[in-house]
């Protein structure tokens, strides 16, 4: 039997969480074993359970997500968490992303998007919505500019398939090569361009204007 995915959620707002866990109901193979309307209250049911993926609320009162998932992840470094964004939030995209977040979503994306970015980011992916990641590129200082410009031609198309949010194995088919030799290259990008994460190196990619959206 399939061990079930474990799946904390933490909101302020009761409304928006009863939603969630209706969404999350739908799968037989997911449960919240932590429910927590502050960052607070998260960290302290961290201490006793970890979750496999975090759904993260930014604004929160008492902690906010950015001190609540730099907290966490200090605690707990291969902790896997999701943002959960409003597009007012974009002061603080980068600094959750430098924090460890593994994928942003808008509060407002539909079902499908939210299935996703869950399933995505349970085998070891980044899942961020495209228009965050417009977003958040306006509010990036880049210092790594001539390191991207020296990618050579293959890197540069697996870059810009990782942009596009393709996974590994899509990747692979894509480029007639194997899985092994995509996540060189995706391991490669991110040693070369100097970023913490797929999900930085995307930005990177997107602020020097070597991927177009």
């Amino acid at each position: 039997m399939q061990e079930k995915l474990k799946i904390a959620l933490v909101d302020d707002h009761e409304m928006f969480r009863s939603g969630i866990k209706l969404i999350l109901s739908q799968h037989s193979n997911w449960e919240i074993v932590i429910e927590a309307n502050n960052g607070e209250e998260f960290l302290n049911q961290l201490n006793y359970l970890i979750p496999d993926i975090v759904l993260l609320d930014i604004s929160m009162p008492v902690l906010n997500g950015y001190d609540t998932a730099k907290r966490a992840i200090m605690q707990n470094p291969d902790l896997r968490i999701i943002v959960l964004s409003m597009l007012s939030d974009e002061d603080y995209y980068f600094k959750m992303i430098e924090a460890g977040a593994k994928g942003f979503i808008l509060k407002n994306s539909g079902i499908d998007e939210l299935t996703r970015a869950i399933e995505e980011v349970a085998i070891g992916n980044n899942y961020f919505a495209q228009d965050l990641l417009k977003k958040v590129v306006l509010k990036v200082n880049n210092n790594n500019i001539e390191q991207l410009l020296k990618l050579n031609e293959k890197e540069k198309q697996v870059l810009s398939l990782i942009c596009n949010g393709h996974t590994n194995k899509e990747i692979s088919d894509k480029m007639f090569l194997s899985i092994k030799t995509i996540e060189k290259y995706r391991h490669g990008l991110i040693q070369k361009t100097k970023t913490r994460n797929t999900a930085h190196l995307v930005m990177q990619a997107i602020l020097t204007k070597l991927i177009e959206f």
